[in-house]
């Protein structure tokens, strides 16, 4: 079974072009830079006759800080924002499903691979952009990102707003237990250090000692999900340091102690598509849902039961890489690699 919602890409026209550009544009501003410029404006109206307000929306906070780890605060209005159509048909983004998944039990899907921004993962499911909820019916995706990002305020409660939760073990375990069935946790499983190795020549993934999620699954009983971005890693550019280098060694060290590594990247200009700029290149990016992996239920897995269902979540990605890679502009020789 292959399926998907979108058969063929809508006709453009100059508008069209136009509300894609925008759409993409505000993304990738609010990527870089909503988080600083947060921090600037908390900055400022601590500085002003504004405090008070300040003050109030701290105290609310404080009540409100563990929300991201007890399954988010989703707007579905948000989600459903026509500025998401415009950002999958920039690319354009496709979302394809080789299996129905069951809306009475829960899943983990491992999303592959990061990229530089992780464009078709917000897409997929942070957003209903790519109609998620129309192809998986009953299923609600939450996708989690990095706890620190939940920290600067204003700023989280746009995250919380798109449907964001933190990967942090209480906020998965909250998701697989508290929320019923039908839920389906999405997990960039190579983080940040497989954001390094992002490149266009090859295809290399952040998974032999990634296990963690592999446990989550056993100790809910939920089934493990591989899902494969074709085109992730051709959207940006990134400019890759000598190994060695000190360059290489900063981005090492940032990642080590703030939890994700800084990418020099470029995409295409603003107006021309020949100049280097932030707006990535208009390649299509095609994401697979594979079959889901079932998991038994074992309140404290052992290290041998890991690694089993580690293996064979590992096999499923693979047969899925490999039976559809030819189908989206891949060679026949294209393999994955394994760090």
């Amino acid at each position: 079974m292959d399926s998907t919602l979108q058969k063929e890409d809508p006709p453009c026209n100059r508008f069209s072009e136009f509300m894609q550009v925008l759409a993409v544009l505000q993304w990738i501003l609010t990527f870089l830079f909503l988080g600083p410029v947060c921090v600037l404006i908390i900055t400022w109206i601590s500085c002003s006759p504004l405090w008070p307000l300040l003050a109030l929306y701290m105290v609310w906070l404080v009540s409100d800080w563990r929300t991201p780890d007890r399954g988010g605060r989703k707007s579905a209005w948000m989600s459903k924002w026509n500025i998401w159509k415009h950002f999958r048909d920039y690319f354009p983004i496709r979302l394809h499903k080789t299996a129905d998944l069951d809306p009475q039990q829960n899943y983990i899907l491992g999303y592959h691979p990061h990229g530089i921004m992780s464009i078709g993962a917000f897409c997929n499911f942070g957003t209903d952009g790519a109609e998620f909820s129309h192809l998986f019916p009953g299923l609600k995706s939450y996708l989690t990102t990095l706890a620190g990002n939940f920290k600067v305020p204003f700023y989280r409660d746009y995250l919380l707003a798109a449907g964001m939760c933190s990967v942090t073990h209480s906020s998965i375990d909250y998701l697989l237990s508290h929320h019923g069935t039908g839920n389906a946790v999405v997990i960039v499983v190579g983080g940040s250090a497989e954001a390094l190795h992002c490149n266009t020549q090859s295809h290399i993934l952040t998974l032999k000692n990634r296990k963690g999620f592999v446990k989550k699954a056993l100790i809910h009983g939920s089934s493990l999900v591989p899902v494969y971005s074709f085109g992730e890693n051709e959207v940006l550019h990134q400019c890759r340091f000598e190994v060695g280098s000190w360059k290489q060694r900063l981005q090492q060290m940032f990642q080590h102690w703030v939890g994700f590594a800084p990418c020099i990247f470029h995409g295409q200009g603003l107006f021309s598509s020949t100049c280097k700029g932030i707006l990535p290149f208009r390649k299509p990016i095609n994401t697979v849902v594979g079959k889901p992996v079932p998991v038994p239920k074992i309140q404290k897995p052992s290290e041998e039961q890991i690694q089993k269902y580690h293996a064979l979540y590992v096999n499923s990605l693979l047969e899925l890489f490999n039976t559809h890679k030819e189908r989206f502009g891949l060679q026949k020789s294209d393999s994955l690699i394994l760090l």
